[in-house]
């Protein structure tokens, strides 16, 4: 579904994310954790567009999109929830969800779209009891909930997340996280998970990327790495007692 293949991004003269080949299929959580400068919202960044690739590929379903610009990327089904979350504060709840939906805002979709909508507020009911109040004024998990919610409205094969654990209560944290596992068990989608929180990451994912100093560092199963005393001791702060 979605495949980097040996991805280089510079920022100036900084080679911020270096030859980095990794993949999602169809209907996985992959996580890519790593500590903070590592290179993983960098690496996001290239794959929807927004940051520019220095070399490599990025396929979505086969197809090349590394040198595409961010709306094409949204219109061929990737969509990305940004670290921080940066819903549009002064805007409803619901114009915040409709933006979400621009790359399909024609009259043909127009029912589409009210039907996608009335799906993000069951997902999140809460939404929907505040859909005309301002965005800005929202908690920060309704804010995460929202930024989810407007990424699904372009009906998106592929969610890239960044850091939605980031700044949430760890209850709030929690059901954050089971909707995201809820998106792949219910809809099928296909989630490139990026998390510092490597625990709660890898409790969900199927498979796990570490990136380090801009380079995969390690890769495997989740139950692996979670597993792995190297990334027990990096990023789970602890490691396993010997039985």
């Amino acid at each position: 579904m979605l495949a980097l293949e040996n991805v280089d991004v510079f920022h100036g003269r900084i080679h911020a994310v270096r030859r980095v080949s990794l993949h999602v299929d169809p209907g996985e959580i992959v996580a890519l954790i790593g500590a903070n400068g590592a290179g993983k919202t960098t690496l996001l960044g290239a794959v929807s567009g927004l940051v520019r690739l220095g070399s490599g590929r990025i396929l979505h379903r086969g197809e090349d999109i590394g040198s595409l610009a961010p709306d094409a990327i949204v219109r061929r089904g990737v969509s990305q929830v940004p670290e921080r979350r940066l819903v549009f504060g002064p805007l409803s709840v619901e114009d915040n969800l409709l933006l979400g939906a621009y790359t399909r805002r024609t009259r043909s979709h127009r029912a589409e779209v009210a039907a996608d909508r009335e799906d993000v507020y069951a997902m999140f009911p809460v939404l929907r009891d505040r859909k005309k109040q301002s965005a800005g004024t929202l908690s920060g998990g309704e804010q995460q909930m929202l930024a989810i919610g407007r990424a699904l409205m372009a009906r998106p094969s592929v969610l890239l997340l960044d850091e939605p654990g980031m700044g949430l209560a760890p209850t709030v944290c929690k059901e954050i996280f089971r909707h995201i596992v809820g998106l792949r068990d219910k809809r099928g989608l296909t989630v490139l998970l990026v998390e510092q929180n490597a625990k709660s990451a890898l409790a969900v994912a199927d498979r796990g990327y570490v990136l380090e100093t801009g380079r995969i560092l390690l890769q495997g199963a989740a139950e692996e790495l979670l597993s792995n005393r190297d990334v027990q001791r990096a990023y789970l702060g602890r490691e396993k007692e010997n039985p």
